[in-house]
């Protein structure tokens, strides 16, 4: 049976979530702010329970919170070592990151 894998921006909260059938696996928190007149979404912190590690968790929230802001028209300020990691590794994503 394959698992059912879902993620959500939970704006309350501040940050992206991924579920694993319907249990919260992990996050990548953000705060959205503008600075100069451009719209910025940094996200200082992402973290997967133990328990759910080893299954490209980080990496889905992180793409799907990235692909949102990009829709959203924010700019990234990547301050969390596995979103830069995830831009650094993922060039399509660079375009996003704050000069």
């Amino acid at each position: 049976m394959s698992e059912q894998i879902t993620t959500t921006d939970n704006a309350e909260q501040g940050r992206f979530e991924v579920h694993v059938d319907g249990v919260l696996a992990g996050f990548t928190e953000y705060t959205d702010a503008v600075a100069d007149g451009v719209a910025v979404r940094t996200f200082p912190h992402t973290e997967v329970a133990e328990e759910f590690g080893g299954r490209g968790l980080s990496k889905r929230v992180i793409a799907d919170a990235l692909d949102a802001t990009r829709a959203a028209g924010s700019m990234v300020r990547p301050l969390c070592p596995a979103v830069a990691g995830f831009i650094e590794k993922n060039p399509e994503y660079a375009d996003l990151v704050l000069g």
